[in-house]
C-alpha cells in the first residue's frame, strides 16, 4: 500500500478558504457500555437504564459525574471546550441532516471543513458534537447543556421520520438517518473507492455513538429510541450480504473505514438485547487483520492507522458478549504493535495516517505524524484492555498520550466558533501545531477529548473492595455504593506531593496506587503523615490494605527525574522528558539540533547537571535553547526530537581522545556507563570505567591502548558530586 490516494488532511488543506456555503431547503461512562437487561423504548425522558459491567471485567470505571475535576490544567483545558460546547449554534450542526430530510434548515450553515453542503463526510461532526454535549452535560450537570442536548435529539429524530416518509430517494429502511442519502452506502457494496465516496460506515457510526451517548450519559430515552433504529437499518443492509463482500468492503481504504461500528453496535446490543444488533456488528469482522492479530503477525506495516485502531476496541466487546477468545487475543496483540513499536515519545503513532514499519521511528520523522484521532483511539483500547486485565503497562501508556499529546492537542485561547484542536501533531524538527479542525476527524474527537479528562483517573474492581488510582490528577471521586467521597489534590502535570483525603465514608478497601513506570527517582508513601513499608517498583500498583476512616489522608510522592528516550532504529535520535512530561526545544531550524550531555556529567550521572531550571515552572534551558513542557498549547516551533552526539570518551575535562564506539544494540561506552550511575565515589566510578572498558576490549570495540586511555582519562577526571 505504498502509493494511496491523498490523505484526507491533504484534501481539506486544498479547500482551504472555501467558506461553507448555507444549505437551502430540500450512567455508564462513555464508550464503556455494560451488558443489561434488554430495556424498553420509550418517548423522551431522562432515565437511564440500569447496567451492570460483563462478567469478561475484573475492574470497572466510574461514571463521568462520578469524577469531578479539580484546578489545575486539564480542567482550564475541559473549561476552553466547555465554552465552546455551550455557544456553538445547535442548527449548524444540524443543517446537513435538515437539507438532507428536505426539512426546513432555518437558514443555518454548516460547520465547514469536511462538514459542508455537499461533502461526502457530512454528518460526522454533529455526532461527535452529540457526545461532546452529553459529556459536557454528564459532568457539570448544566441544564441549559441539557437542553442543547434534547434539541439535537428532537431534531434528528424528526430528520430520521421525514427521510422515512418522503425521502428522496426512499430509504431501504425507515431506521436510516444520515446527512446525506444512502447512495454512498449502496456504492460501497460494489466496491467504489475513495474519494468517490468517504467512509459511510465511519460517519454512520459517529452518529449513533454521539445518539448512544445522548442516552447513557444524559439519559434521553428518544436517542436510544433513534440509534436501536438505525441499529435495525444496519443489519438490514449488512446482514443480507455474503461475508466475502463485506470483507473486501473493509478492505478498502477509507471508503471501508467504518469506526468502531463494531463497538457501538455491541453496546447497542447491551442495552437492547435485540440478536439483530450483535449480529450486524459481527458483519464487522474484518478477517485478514482480525486474524492475523489473533495470530501476533504483524501486518499494519501501509494500512491506515485510525481505520483500523478502532476496529479492536469492537472486537473487544464483541469478546465480552460471545467469549470467542480471538477477539481478546487479537486486540491484545494489536495494542502492543503500536504502544512501543510504531509510538512517538509523545504516545502518537502514524505518519500521514498510515502506520509505518516496526520501529521505524526516526526515520519516519517529519510535520505530519501522530493524527490525534489515532491517539483518541489508543487510549480507548488501552482502557478497555485494562478492564479485562489491569496490566500497568495499559495506565503507562495511557498517561503518556494524555498527558503529551492529548492535553497538548487544545491550544489556550477561547474560541466559541473552532475546537482549536490539533490533527497531526509533528515529530520532526522545527515543526508547528496548527490548531483548528472545525469540522474534521480529529476537530470531532478533539471536542470529546477535552471533556473526559477524568474518565481513568479511578477505578473499582468488580466486587466493589479496591479502588484503582491510575492517574494523579486533582479530582474528587463519589462511589455512592461504598459511601466514599475521596479528595485528590495535585499540581499534575507539574511535580508534587499528591494527597488523596476521605471526606466522607470508610470501611475496609485495598487502595491500589500505580507507580508510573518513570519513577526511578522514588516513590514514596504516607498514611495521615507516617510513612508506609511498601515495595514500589515502578510500572506496578502497591496497595494498601486498611480499614479507612473519615479524615484519613495518603500522600504520594514521586519526584521527577530528567530522562531520554531513544528512537527504536536509531538510538542518537532522543527526546528530554522531566518524570512523565515530554520537553520539547524551542527552535525554529529544520534541522535536528544537536546535544551533547556526557562530558559535564558528575558522579551522580544526572540529566540535571546539563538541563537547567529556566525560571518558570518545568522550563528548562541546555544548548541555548528552552525545554518547555509539550501541553502548552502554543505555536511556537519546536523539536521533539533531537540528535545526541558523544563522539569522544570524556570525562569532565578529561578527554581520552578514543572514540565513542557502539556496540551491536546502539549504545555507547558512555551510554552503558552512566547506566549504572550514580557512583557513590570517585574509585567506584574508576572501577566501573575499568570493568566497562575491558569488555569493550573483548569484543573488539576498543584496543589494548585505547583501553588503557580511557581508564587513564577516568583516573585524571576526578569527578566529584
Amino acid at each position: 500500500m505504498s502509493s494511496q490516494p491523498p490523505t484526507r488532511r491533504r484534501l481539506l488543506t486544498l479547500a482551504a478558504g472555501t467558506a461553507a456555503v448555507p444549505l437551502v431547503h430540500g450512567a455508564i461512562p462513555a464508550h464503556a457500555a455494560t451488558d443489561a437487561a434488554p430495556t424498553a423504548i420509550t418517548a423522551r425522558g431522562t432515565t437511564v437504564a440500569s447496567v451492570t459491567a460483563p462478567p469478561t471485567w475484573s475492574v470497572i470505571p466510574f461514571a463521568l459525574n462520578q469524577v469531578t475535576l479539580g484546578n489545575g490544567v486539564f480542567r482550564q483545558k475541559r473549561d476552553l471546550m466547555l465554552d465552546y460546547a455551550r455557544t456553538y449554534p445547535a442548527d449548524r450542526i444540524l443543517a446537513v441532516f435538515r437539507a438532507n430530510a428536505g426539512l426546513d434548515t432555518r437558514g443555518a450553515r454548516p460547520p465547514g471543513g469536511w462538514e459542508t453542503s455537499d461533502g461526502n463526510l457530512r454528518g460526522h461532526y454533529g455526532g461527535h458534537f452529540l457526545t461532546l454535549v452529553a459529556q459536557a452535560y454528564a459532568d457539570t450537570r448544566e441544564s441549559a447543556l441539557k437542553t442543547k442536548l434534547d434539541h439535537l435529539v428532537g431534531a434528528l429524530g424528526e430528520c430520521q421520520k421525514a427521510l422515512a416518509q418522503s425521502g428522496s430517494p426512499r430509504p431501504s429502511h425507515p431506521g436510516f438517518l444520515a446527512a446525506y442519502p444512502e447512495t454512498q452506502f449502496i456504492l460501497l457494496e460494489t466496491y467504489t473507492t475513495y474519494p468517490t465516496i468517504w467512509a459511510p460506515y465511519y460517519t454512520c457510526h459517529k452518529i449513533m455513538r454521539g445518539l448512544l451517548d445522548a442516552h447513557t450519559l444524559a439519559g434521553n430515552a428518544e436517542a436510544l429510541e433513534i440509534v436501536s433504529k438505525m441499529g435495525d437499518w444496519v443489519h438490514s443492509r449488512l446482514g443480507r450480504l455474503p461475508k466475502a463482500q463485506l470483507e473486501r468492503m473493509w478492505s478498502i481504504y477509507i471508503a471501508g473505514e467504518y469506526g468502531g461500528m463494531n463497538e457501538v453496535m455491541t453496546d447497542l446490543y447491551a442495552l437492547t438485547g435485540r440478536a439483530e444488533h450483535l449480529a450486524a456488528a459481527r458483519c464487522f469482522d474484518n478477517t485478514a487483520l482480525l486474524d492475523a492479530c489473533a495470530e501476533d503477525r504483524d501486518i499494519l506495516d501501509g494500512r491506515h492507522a485510525n481505520q483500523h485502531i478502532p476496529q479492536f476496541t469492537g472486537y473487544l466487546r464483541l469478546f465480552d458478549h460471545t467469549g470467542e477468545e480471538e477477539y481478546a487475543a487479537a486486540a491484545r496483540n494489536f495494542w502492543g504493535m503500536v504502544a512501543g513499536p510504531r509510538m512517538y515519545s509523545l504516545g502518537g503513532t502514524g505518519q500521514g495516517e498510515m502506520f509505518r514499519a516496526r520501529n521505524a521511528i526516526a526515520a519516519t520523522l517529519d510535520d505530519k505524524n501522530a493524527e490525534t484521532c489515532a491517539t483518541y483511539n489508543m487510549l480507548k483500547l488501552s482502557r478497555q484492555l485494562f478492564f479485562h486485565e489491569p496490566d500497568p503497562a495499559y495506565m503507562d501508556y495511557y498517561e503518556r498520550g494524555l498527558t503529551n499529546h492529548i492535553l497538548a492537542s487544545r491550544r489556550d485561547t477561547r474560541s466559541t466558533t473552532s475546537p482549536l484542536v490539533t490533527y497531526f501533531v509533528g515529530m520532526g524538527p522545527g515543526v508547528v501545531r496548527e490548531y483548528d479542525n472545525t469540522g474534521t476527524c480529529c476537530g470531532g474527537t478533539g471536542m470529546e477529548n477535552q471533556t473526559k479528562y477524568q474518565d481513568s483517573v479511578y477505578f473499582r474492581s468488580a466486587d466493589g473492595s479496591a479502588l484503582y488510582v491510575n492517574l494523579y490528577l486533582a479530582s474528587t471521586l463519589r462511589w455512592p455504593e461504598r459511601g466514599l467521597v475521596i479528595e485528590q489534590t495535585s499540581d499534575y502535570p507539574a511535580e508534587g506531593v499528591r494527597t488523596l483525603t476521605f471526606r466522607e465514608g470508610g470501611g475496609t478497601l485495598d487502595l491500589k496506587l500505580r507507580v508510573p513506570s518513570w519513577a526511578t527517582g522514588g516513590f514514596t508513601v504516607t498514611v495521615n503523615g507516617v510513612r508506609q513499608r511498601v515495595v514500589a517498583e515502578p510500572g506496578s500498583y502497591l496497595t494498601l490494605s486498611r480499614n479507612w476512616r473519615r479524615g484519613d489522608r495518603v500522600g504520594v510522592s514521586a519526584p521527577y527525574r530528567l530522562r531520554i528516550e531513544r528512537a527504536l532504529d536509531d538510538p542518537t535520535v532522543q527526546s528530554v522528558f522531566h518524570g512523565p512530561v515530554l520537553l520539547v526545544a524551542q527552535s525554529p531550524e529544520q534541522a535536528f539540533r544537536v546535544f551533547s550531555f556526557y562530558k559535564d556529567f558528575r558522579l551522580r550521572g544526572d540529566l540535571a547537571d546539563v538541563i537547567r531550571p529556566e525560571g518558570r515552572p518545568m522550563h528548562f534551558t541546555t544548548h541555548g535553547l528552552t525545554l518547555a513542557p509539550f501541553f502548552v498549547g502554543d505555536d511556537t516551533r519546536y523539536h521533539a526530537y533531537f540528535r545526541r552526539s558523544e563522539p569522544v570518551v570524556v570525562f569532565g575535562a578529561a578527554d581520552s581522545g578514543v572514540p565513542n564506539r557502539a556496540r551491536a544494540d546502539g549504545l555507547t561506552f558512555l551510554d552503558v556507563l552512566w547506566a549504572q550511575a550514580p557512583f557513590e565515589t570517585s574509585a567506584r566510578f574508576v572501577a566501573a570505567v575499568r570493568a566497562l572498558a575491558d569488555t569493550w576490549l573483548s569484543g573488539g570495540l576498543f584496543t589494548r591502548a585505547e583501553r588503557d586511555r580511557v581508564v587513564a582519562a577516568a583516573v585524571g577526571a576526578n569527578l566529584r558530586n
